[in-house]
């Protein structure tokens, strides 16, 4: 069992954090799963400097022990600001892989005396938790994880490496469609009961199939090293001598930000592995599964029915066959921001700081982060706005990227309101050449409509997450959305059904170097004033309205089929609804 071992202080500031750290131990066949929490930092006051960062990251890798085989799964260049391309590094830089980069705050005074590394010098991979996002380039890799590791090169070749880096390369590549095993099963009643009725079928739990192969071994008691498989059965594995050292057990580090998030509730946690590096069965149903118990419902809140279905996944087939931690970040705006930071792009980034760490390996440390991050990335406005701005910047290329903008404003916007997306970089709508053509063929054309797209396209039915990205981007006529891409026709924007304007015109009326995140004026050529809201980086936090949040009630649990999937017949198109789960009162377990 996890105990408190020792405190200590990060800052010298009255916002100062303690953090308690606890000696970990991996997990065993024989034990019973326990809380183990690392350590737990933050409050929406606090700023981790990186060296900060550092010293608790290394203190944590040397509790682990000496490790000869390391896998990180940090996210990609979509989350830049969550900090996971630092913290990697330094994991790197405490394992003697790579050399030490020198930080901006390097010259603040350290809370240890000299910086530690490892004994070992294990060797290390890296999977960028891609989801069902296009590979990072090598420029991408270089900006968020640091020259030294994009330029490492190893003695691991992996077919699997994006030809943009070397064969040797640390990093590989995901693909959500080929590289993937099915571990297990989340049962057809449990999802049943974990989406009220509204999804009746079991849910595939997939990893990347290099993630499963770290499982632990486990001495057959014959002289050979046996890896339990996800039903508890054994698997022997040859190729591991009977003199391995005592510490050889692989290690898997999950790195990620905790934020509101449009599928699964809040980000992160076992997010990051049954889709971050999980397969296209997965990634389909638990999409539709979102979409279906609808956005509204969702966004803020960490205990939801999909998460309900990871974390059951987790539990039964990660905790006891992985010595797998997590680590996870808060971000939120600076204490000191800047006008204009989303025109800054990457060299904005001192206007997000830290607010949060907490490194676990079960949910607990899950949930502290959601805790922390409601209270620093949850703007709940006492006005709705009639116009939102949002600008995107180089993270977003496409709108299966950018239309973070309308997921984490919807519940903010007045009815008959507009958005307006300033997105220099958006060049295409899916993230690869499948959905992208099934965005342009069906269209953000409402849940009705793509209902029934669903039920005659073939192709549709087998991409459900394409179907649920269709539903979170429409605004089902509550207000308009109106595109500005810096690499889009307005004949391709209008053929999805979106509003198309000009962006160096657009640009000019809303002056993005001058403006501050929230509530903004400006006065046109006619004299007349008008108020809008801006938001520089949509994937920071979550923005509503305290109308759109509604008690749940009582309901039926009569179901009926949409391509295969059973929906419950309670679900009724609601104003401000993203979804077809958009539930004005929607359905709990009767007493």
């Amino acid at each position: 069992q996890s105990r408190p071992c020792r405190q200590f202080c990060l800052c010298d500031d009255i916002n100062a954090q303690i953090i308690t750290m606890s000696k970990p131990q991996p997990p065993t066949q024989q034990q019973q799963q326990q809380p183990a929490l690392f350590c737990s930092i933050g409050s929406p006051t606090t700023s981790i400097s990186n060296q900060q960062l550092r010293d608790t990251i290394e203190r944590f890798l040397e509790s682990l022990g000496a490790r000869e085989d390391v896998l990180l799964l940090p996210p990609d260049f979509t989350r830049f600001h969550s900090q996971a391309g630092t913290i990697t590094r330094f994991i790197s830089e405490y394992y003697n892989f790579t050399e030490r980069e020198e930080d901006d705050d390097d010259t603040i005074r350290r809370v240890t005396v000299s910086s530690t590394t490892s004994a070992s010098c294990p060797n290390i991979q890296i999977i960028p938790a891609l989801g069902t996002h296009a590979p990072m380039k090598k420029e991408q890799i270089e900006l968020m994880f640091g020259s030294n590791l994009a330029n490492k090169k190893t003695h691991n070749h992996n077919d699997d490496i994006d030809s943009s880096s070397s064969s040797s390369s640390p990093f590989v590549v995901h693909n959500w469609r080929d590289d993937v095993v099915t571990i297990g099963y989340a049962p057809e009643e449990m999802v049943e009961k974990a989406t009220h009725g509204m999804v009746k079928e079991k849910w595939p739990a997939q990893l990347n199939k290099l993630v499963w192969e770290k499982r632990i071994q486990r001495d057959n008691g014959d002289g050979t090293n046996g890896i339990e498989d996800g039903d508890g059965t054994a698997t022997t594995n040859l190729n591991n001598s009977t003199d391995a050292p005592k510490n050889s057990q692989p290690l898997v580090i999950s790195i990620g930000q905790v934020v509101p998030h449009e599928v699964t509730g809040m980000a992160n946690y076992n997010k990051n592995l049954f889709v971050g590096v999980g397969g296209v069965e997965a990634i389909n149903l638990s999409h539709f599964i979102g979409a279906v118990h609808g956005m509204e419902k969702l966004m803020g809140r960490g205990n939801n029915p999909l998460r309900e279905i990871l974390n059951y996944s987790s539990s039964k087939y990660l905790e006891q066959q992985l010595d797998l931690w997590y680590i996870l970040t808060v971000m939120g705006p600076s204490s000191s921001p800047k006008c204009g930071s989303g025109n800054n792009d990457h060299d904005g980034g001192d206007d997000v700081e830290m607010k949060g760490l907490f490194i676990g390996r079960d949910v607990t440390c899950y949930d502290l982060a959601c805790n922390l991050s409601l209270q620093v990335n949850f703007n709940l406005l006492e006005t709705s706005p009639k116009k939102v701005v949002v600008y995107l910047n180089e993270e977003y290329h496409s709108t299966w990227l950018g239309n973070k903008s309308i997921y984490r404003t919807r519940m903010a916007i007045e009815d008959g309101g507009e958005l307006i997306v300033l997105a220099p970089w958006v060049e295409t709508f899916g993230e690869d050449e499948c959905i992208d053509l099934l965005i342009r063929k069906v269209g953000y054309v409402g849940t009705p409509n793509i209902m029934k797209a669903m039920e005659r396209d073939e192709e549709l039915k087998r991409n459900l997450s394409a179907v649920a990205h269709l539903i979170h981007g429409s605004s089902e006529g509550r207000f308009s959305v109106t595109y500005c891409p810096g690499k889009l026709t307005k004949g391709e924007v209008e053929s999805v059904g979106y509003n198309y304007a000009d962006l160096e015109e657009m640009k000019r009326v809303y002056k993005i170097e001058t403006l501050k995140d929230g509530w903004n004026t400006r006065t046109d050529e006619n004299g007349i004033e008008e108020e809008f809201y801006y938001i520089s980086n949509p994937a920071l936090g979550l923005w509503a309205h305290p109308s759109r949040f509604v008690e749940e009630e009582s309901h039926g649990s009569n179901a009926t089929t949409h391509g295969g999937v059973a929906i419950s017949s309670n679900q009724e198109a609601s104003d401000g609804s993203g979804g077809v789960g958009g539930w004005k009162k929607p359905p709990r377990e009767s007493a």
